[in-house]
């Protein structure tokens, strides 16, 4: 299991983190759209397959003790985090306290539906 760090193609801005097992990475490159395994349900999923707004890759780089990566990809779609920010790192930390400092880039109430159906973006 790796660490798959995706930055915006362009601007290289960090989009998420998720992690890859052998087959999401096989099924990344073969697909051209990142894929990560849910650690929490186990599975695989491909970033968008619900919301429509697909990750796809342009480039794939590996760090030299080959134990983590970090993928270029295009983002399709008005944001990448479940909250309905354009990246998931939309937060600054200011002394205690945790601060937006960016605008919100969708609803995610009428893409993911209820807050509670939908624990995160896919």
């Amino acid at each position: 299991m790796l660490p798959a760090v995706v930055q915006e193609a362009g601007t290289g801005k960090v989009l998420m983190l998720g992690y890859m097992n052998a087959e999401a990475y096989q099924r990344t490159l073969r697909s051209g759209n990142v894929t990560f395994f849910s650690r929490s349900q186990n599975k695989l999923w491909m970033k968008g397959e619900s919301s429509g707004h697909v990750l796809k890759v342009k480039d794939v780089l590996v760090d030299c003790d080959l134990d983590s990566l970090v993928v270029i990809a295009e983002q399709l779609g008005p944001g990448t985090c479940h909250e309905g920010y354009r990246t998931c790192f939309f937060r600054r930390v200011e002394g205690d306290n945790f601060v937006e400092v960016e605008p919100r880039a969708f609803d995610p109430q009428k893409v993911y539906g209820s807050p509670s159906s939908k624990g995160r973006a896919q």
